[in-house]
């Protein structure tokens, strides 16, 4: 595929894909390592007494407050600077604080830069992706979106794979090695954002939306974006724990499945982004609430490994795959007003990062006062997904009254 095609314009001066990889190389570092590296991290901390257990956990806790703060601080950084010293800033931060959490000096040091890491990774989100969608034709946003996602997806997936194998060579080493891999992927990504007044006119793609998005619509999509944030947690904290202790298969079965979410990570955002591209984002959106409905419930039904593994990838592929659909829809109902769907995606992201860090922390309450009952809290994800639909249903119906 040619970058005119995917630009719009025969003589578009922005190397489309080139620009998809940036993309795809922040959301790596950015959410995928930032985030994600730290959950294969903690059992290695704890034992290596850099921090007790109760200690780890809030260090955890800080890299989504710092996703939330850098979500909400995007627009407002955005008026001072442009997008590409933004983005560029953002990445050297994320690999400044792999190599600072490489030297425990303290919990306020360590704390300071886990949260560091969050703030660039809540403004990689808002402002990365759509910085190269804007320079997009509209009938293959799907797939570079996709694409753009998968980036986060493979992060997940090293989670399970590069983060052991570093740490074979010691703890600190694995910072290192993580703050150089990001290193390396900045430069990668350095000089491919577009630089200039998108290209791409208003959208003329055959399921984009024929008239301008009412607030009601937008304020669904946020809600319902939130409530799928909810439905993620029991697998994206929950689920090797529930492995290796809930079902007594040990740590290495627990391992196993989390690869496994890994690989659907990987695959789910170019998925999602070629089914969106066929039959439009809102379909397509409607399709994932009723796919994560069954399948974040499957793990207390008693259907046995099959389940689990089915149920393990699905969970995985929407992890990221989710975000290549929301981001879709909000270019979409927004087609006509691209200089509304920044500041519409930075209030999704929002609206996700919060209700995200709500429920990690809820459900580890629920956790502990159910004396560890498993099952509520995949139903509770399964019941977050069905508000979703309905809200979704609801409002498409009141659109067209």
């Amino acid at each position: 595929m040619s970058n005119a095609v995917l630009s719009g314009s025969p003589s578009a001066p922005f190397n489309a894909w080139r620009g998809t990889l940036s993309a795809a190389c922040a959301s790596l570092i950015g959410i995928g390592f930032a985030r994600f590296a730290y959950t294969a991290l903690l059992p290695a901390i704890i034992g290596a007494h850099w921090f007790a257990p109760a200690t780890a956990a809030y260090l955890g806790a800080a890299n989504l407050g710092g996703y939330l703060v850098g979500a909400l601080g995007a627009r407002v950084l955005a008026r001072y600077a442009s997008n590409v010293a933004i983005l560029r800033t953002m990445m050297l931060l994320a690999v400044a604080a792999f190599f600072a959490c490489a030297s425990p000096l303290s919990f306020l040091w360590f704390f300071g830069w886990r949260f560091a890491s969050g703030v660039s990774g809540g403004m990689l989100m808002v402002i990365a992706a759509p910085s190269v969608l804007a320079h997009v034709g509209p009938s293959r946003r799907g797939i570079v979106s996709g694409a753009i996602f998968a980036g986060l997806g493979l992060g997940i997936a090293a989670t399970g794979t590069l983060v052991p194998l570093l740490l074979r060579h010691g703890l600190a080493q694995t910072w290192i090695g993580l703050g150089v891999l990001s290193l390396a992927l900045t430069v990668l990504a350095w000089r491919g954002w577009p630089d200039g007044a998108p290209v791409v006119a208003a959208s003329t793609a055959p399921h984009a939306r024929r008239r301008p998005a009412s607030p009601l619509t937008l304020r669904s999509l946020y809600v319902e974006y939130a409530l799928n944030a909810v439905t993620l947690v029991p697998h994206m904290i929950f689920l090797v724990d529930y492995v290796a202790r809930g079902l007594g298969k040990g740590l290495d079965a627990g391992a196993h499945y989390w690869v496994l979410y890994g690989l659907g990570a990987v695959v789910g955002p170019i998925l999602v982004g070629l089914v969106a591209d066929r039959i439009g984002f809102a379909r397509a959106l409607r399709v994932a609430y009723v796919a994560q409905m069954g399948a974040v419930v499957l793990p207390v039904l008693g259907l046995g490994t099959p389940a689990l593994i089915v149920s393990s990838f699905v969970m995985g592929a929407f992890t990221p795959g989710i975000v290549t659909l929301v981001l879709g829809r909000v270019n979409e109902l927004l087609a006509h007003h691209p200089a509304s769907q920044k500041g519409a995606w930075s209030t999704a992201t929002t609206s996700f990062a919060t209700l995200q860090a709500g429920a990690a922390y809820g459900l580890s309450f629920l956790f502990a006062a159910t004396s560890g009952n498993y099952s509520l809290l995949f139903i509770v994800g399964g019941v977050a997904m069905v508000i979703a639909l309905l809200v979704n249903l609801t409002t498409a119906r009141l659109e067209r009254a």
